[in-house]
C-alpha cells in the first residue's frame, strides 16, 4: 500500500523542488506548502537529476517477509506447474509427497503472483441454471446446439440444431453467424414447426447461448455442465446423424443447406425409425403411439 493516496502528491513534490532550486529555503517551502521542512529536503534529494522533478509515490509494501517461502520451494512450485499444467491442489500434493512442507494457500498465492493461474473474466456473468427435469413428455427438455463448418480458412458456417429428448423430434437451420439474435430467431422458428410447446431449453455454455439469450428467449433455459458433452448426448448424436446423412453431401452454403433441410427433417421426424423410441418415428411418439 502507498504511504499516501493523494493523487496530487507528485505535483506537490515537483513544486517543492522547483521552489528550492529557485533559492527558497526548506522551511519557507514547508510553510508555503503545508509540510515539514525535513520532508521537503527528502524530496529534493530524491528528485531526478534529469530535471524532470517528478517524484512518484512509492509503495510502502515491504521487500521481504520473515515467513516468506524459500526461493527453492517457489521455484519448485513454478516448475511443477509449467511442466504438467496441473492445478494448485495437485502441485500441493506432489510437494507433500516429496517431503516439502508448505500450505495450499501458499501454493495458490505463488502461482497467482507469477501469473500462472487462469482468472475468470470479470465481464462474464454466472449461469444460474434450474434443475434438469425428467423428460416425461414432449417439450419437457429440448436441447439446442450449433455445428461449425469452415467455408474458407477465415469464414465459418453455423448449423443450429434442436432436439426434444422425449420424442427425438428435431429441427435444424443454417446461418452465417452465431449470436444471441440468431439463436432466438432459430428457437422461435423451431417452436412454430414443433407439434408441442417448449417447456425448457438446454444448451452448452457457448457465447450464442449466454445469459443474454436466457433473459430474452422467454422460455426457461438451463446450461449444461462445463466440459460435459454427455449432458447433451441426445443432441450430439443427432448432430452426427445429420452430418453423415445430409450436411457432408452438400456444399457449405446456407442457401443450399436451408433448401435441403425441410425435406430431410420431414423424413427424420415422420419416416425414419429410431431405436431409442422403440422403432417409432418422433411424430408417432409425440402423438402417443408406443
Amino acid at each position: 500500500m502507498p504511504y499516501t493516496k493523494n493523487p496530487h502528491m507528485p505535483a506537490v513534490r515537483r513544486e517543492a523542488v522547483k521552489l528550492f532550486r529557485k533559492g527558497w529555503s526548506a522551511r519557507k517551502i514547508g510553510r508555503y506548502l503545508g509540510f515539514h521542512h525535513t520532508a521537503v529536503m527528502k524530496w529534493v534529494k530524491k528528485a531526478p537529476k534529469d530535471r524532470r522533478m517528478i517524484i512518484p509515490t512509492r509503495s510502502s509494501r515491504p521487500n521481504s517477509h520473515p515467513k516468506a517461502l524459500d526461493k527453492e520451494i517457489v521455484n519448485k512450485i513454478i516448475e511443477k506447474r509449467r511442466k504438467h499444467g496441473r492445478c494448485a491442489e495437485v502441485v500441493y500434493e506432489e510437494l507433500i509427497t516429496e517431503g516439502i512442507k508448505t500450505s495450499l494457500s501458499s501454493v495458490k498465492r505463488t502461482l497467482d503472483r507469477h501469473y500462472l493461474t487462469k482468472k475468470r473474466n470479470k465481464h462474464k456473468r454466472l449461469h444460474l441454471s434450474p434443475q434438469r427435469p425428467k423428460a416425461a413428455k414432449p417439450g419437457d427438455l429440448v436441447q439446442v446446439d450449433t455445428i461449425h463448418f469452415m467455408k474458407t480458412p477465415k469464414e465459418r458456417l453455423y448449423i443450429y440444431t434442436l432436439l426434444d429428448v422425449h420424442s427425438r423430434w428435431a429441427f435444424a437451420w443454417a446461418a452465417e453467424r452465431a449470436n444471441t439474435r440468431q439463436s432466438i430467431s432459430f428457437v422461435q422458428r423451431a417452436a412454430k414447426q414443433a407439434p408441442f410447446l417448449f417447456q425448457m431449453l438446454q444448451s452448452d455454455n457457448g457465447s450464442e447461448f449466454s445469459t443474454h439469450f436466457s433473459e430474452r428467449i422467454k422460455i426457461t433455459h438451463r446450461h449444461s455442465r462445463m466440459r460435459r458433452p454427455n449432458d447433451n448426448a441426445h443432441l450430439e448424436r443427432f448432430n452426427r446423424t445429420i452430418q453423415e446423412e445430409l450436411l457432408n453431401k452438400l456444399p457449405k452454403d446456407p442457401k443450399y443447406i436451408n433448401k435441403a433441410l425441410p425435406g430431410y427433417l420431414k423424413y427424420y421426424n415422420e419416416e425414419r425409425l429410431h431405436l431409442g423410441i422403440n422403432l417409432k418415428t418422433p411424430l408417432q411418439w409425440c402423438q402417443g403411439i408406443e
